[in-house]
């Protein structure tokens, strides 16, 4: 008992200076229900909070706002597992978006189901950040965000476009209707490519199962959005290789990636084992070193605010179409998505992590590159 008390009193201690309470009445309090749950926590940090509340221990009224408030005062930093230094050296020394580890985050996280993510993205398919800056609802802030590529890159019809991390086709689609070019898109989900080889029947648009390291031809522009988190530090200058490779001397490139304030080589051990498997976010100078010499950087748009909207708005998706989603999707998985949502929202609302555009250039852009916003 003195023990469980022990432990009890140094997790009060570390959320009291988020202003949080174990047991308090506001709704971003911690309320606990398995007295386990305090040892967990201090033994397996993040990993153990979030295993926690899918096992039920622990519940508040307002998710969200409780990560937020330990993002910020950087509680988790003070509170590590046993396994993340293992984690951390393998992540170093490793690499595990090589070969066949390359398909495993479509295999575990997109291919979870197309109604799934179906019922929580909203009339398109576009599992990234929207574009918030005149819109009212998620639709028209993620038809802004593809409007907003499109003039970024400056498609006119008769170009080829590749779309690297294509998801389910809503990019090449919208830039083949729109903007009168051909496409080639490459993903590492089975289920998003039969959807988007659907959603662009009768377009000159072709979907590959592929891994960006087998990539060919030349394209006259280059679009990656919501990929490059899944390349890993150790590939980002094989990455930029392949897509200088493959983009005409005078073309554009827009990489569309959530990133650190800080480099890290591993991430989250939650998102890792239950989310994205094999991922990581990106830090500016992991960003530059690896493009250093093969692009030229014409512009660096930041809108990360804009993230927390969006993850609200599939929030508010989700929860509405519980019910009548499959059974598969049971009250644990629930919980698991729920815990994914609000750890996201906390991470953007603290801007802790950003949500950058790039638009990168072979050579630079003759007398300069104007940036749309």
């Amino acid at each position: 008992m003195a023990s469980a008390d022990r432990f009890r009193r140094r997790v009060e201690a570390l959320v009291a200076d988020a202003d949080v309470r174990i047991d308090g009445d506001r709704p971003w309090d911690l309320r606990v229900d398995d007295e386990r749950f305090f040892q967990r926590v201090l033994a397996q940090g993040s990993l153990g909070l979030g295993e926690s509340w899918m096992d039920g221990w622990w519940r508040t009224d307002a998710l969200d706002e409780l990560l937020l408030r330990l993002v910020r005062t950087g509680v988790g930093e003070r509170v590590r597992g046993a396994g993340e230094l293992v984690d951390a050296l393998r992540a170093r020394w490793s690499n595990p978006q090589a070969g066949r580890r390359s398909f495993e985050v479509g295999e575990r996280h997109y291919d979870l189901g197309n109604d799934l993510y179906a019922a929580m993205l909203g009339a398109r398919l576009v599992y990234s950040c929207g574009y918030w800056r005149q819109a009212r609802d998620l639709d028209a802030a993620q038809e802004a965000k593809l409007d907003l590529c499109c003039r970024k890159l400056g498609l006119r019809p008769g170009m080829r476009l590749l779309d690297i991390g294509c998801g389910w086709g809503e990019m090449l689609k919208y830039a083949a209707e729109r903007h009168g070019v051909a496409g080639v898109g490459v993903t590492v989900s089975r289920e998003q490519a039969e959807y988007a080889r659907a959603l662009c029947a009768g377009l000159p648009v072709e979907i590959r199962l592929q891994d960006y390291r087998a990539l060919d031809g030349r394209f006259d522009r280059i679009v990656s959005i919501g990929m490059f988190e899944h390349v890993g530090v150790r590939n980002y200058r094989t990455y930029f290789r392949v897509a200088r490779r493959c983009l005409a001397p005078d073309g554009l490139f827009l990489l569309h990636t959530i990133g650190g304030n800080r480099s890290r080589h591993r991430t989250d051990p939650w998102i890792a084992k239950y989310i994205f498997p094999n991922s990581m976010l990106p830090s500016p100078v992991q960003v530059a070193r690896a493009l250093e010499g093969r692009f030229v950087i014409e512009d660096w748009h930041n809108f990360g605010a804009d993230y927390d909207r969006t993850l609200q708005a599939w929030r508010d998706n989700a929860e509405a179409a519980w019910a009548r989603l499959p059974a598969r999707y049971d009250a644990r998985f629930r919980r698991m998505w729920r815990f994914y949502l609000a750890g996201s929202m906390a991470s953007f609302r603290a801007r802790a992590i950003q949500l950058w555009q790039l638009v990168l250039s072979p050579g630079g852009v003759p007398g300069g590159y104007v940036a749309p916003r």
